[in-house]
């Protein structure tokens, strides 16, 4: 059986992902270099190894997006060493647990920084290419359940992905129709470390297994639908919510049902 990822080849492409060096971005800079893309990725620090596919390698682009100058740096970095840009991933972001209750202004200015401000800072420097082209381009921005439901423990993260899905209709409203707008609304995920993001392994296997498709997204979940928001096949797509969460997490009132119910007599 052939790689599902081959099955939507993007020859000529390129693409920029920040954050692209590690988890969900690496996947997704992966599957475009897989889809014939150049792909540009960017980060504080280059990794040890960086994305590849099919022998391409992605550039690295040492960049705090949480400066417009950097982010508008890399952004004409790119355009100006491939003569084009045709896809821009906003992928960084992420944020420690916080009480909302005593998060430091500093913390909470940081988070929104990273996950609202850069994505627009990198938005508004990829305008600048996309509009000047004839084909236009495709922006798809990376965000979280966290951002449609509540986030304790994370709240200005749920705050700044909720802001995040506003931004990406607003833009799309704003630049169409030659530049389309899209989000992903990525669900719990399999981690490296799961004793760290869930507690314990046995604590992330149950809370797969409560899940519709009964297991957590993969980068290469997210990494699909990047590539579809990317392609011709999503010509008609912008300003969309695309949910990659495997069919959503359970209600917690059921649960709370279910163990109160009363036996059958």
């Amino acid at each position: 059986m052939s790689d599902p990822l081959s099955l939507i080849p993007l020859p000529g492409r390129v693409a920029i992902v920040t954050g692209g060096t590690r988890g969900i971005g690496r996947a997704i800079a992966e599957a475009f270099l897989q889809a014939g893309c150049e792909v540009a990725v960017c980060g504080r620090l280059e990794p040890e190894a960086l994305p590849s596919a099919d022998g391409r390698v992605a550039s690295f682009h040492a960049c705090d997006l949480r400066d417009a100058d950097q982010a508008r740096a890399l952004v004409d970095s790119v355009a100006e060493r491939h003569g084009r840009l045709d896809i821009v991933v906003n992928n960084a972001g992420g944020s420690p647990q916080a009480d909302a209750a005593t998060a430091s202004p500093r913390f909470s200015e940081a988070i929104l920084k990273l996950n609202l401000l850069a994505p627009l800072h990198v938005s508004q420097a990829a305008h600048r290419v996309m509009a000047a082209q004839e084909e236009g381009g495709s922006i798809i921005n990376i965000a979280s359940v966290s951002g449609i439901r509540p986030s304790p423990g994370t709240a200005i993260y749920g705050a700044a992905k909720a802001g995040l899905l506003g931004l990406t209709q607003s833009l799309a409203q704003e630049w169409g129709p030659r530049i389309r707008v899209n989000a992903i609304v990525v669900g719990l995920i399999e981690t490296e470390n799961p004793e760290e993001t869930y507690g314990t392994a046995a604590a992330r296997d149950a809370i797969a297994a409560s899940l519709p498709l009964n297991r957590m997204g993969r980068g290469r979940d997210v990494a699909a639908a990047a590539l579809y928001l990317a392609s011709p096949l999503a010509a008609y797509v912008s300003g969309a919510q695309l949910a990659v969460d495997g069919g959503g997490e359970r209600p917690l009132f059921l649960e709370i049902v279910k163990a109160h119910a009363r036996e059958p007599r």
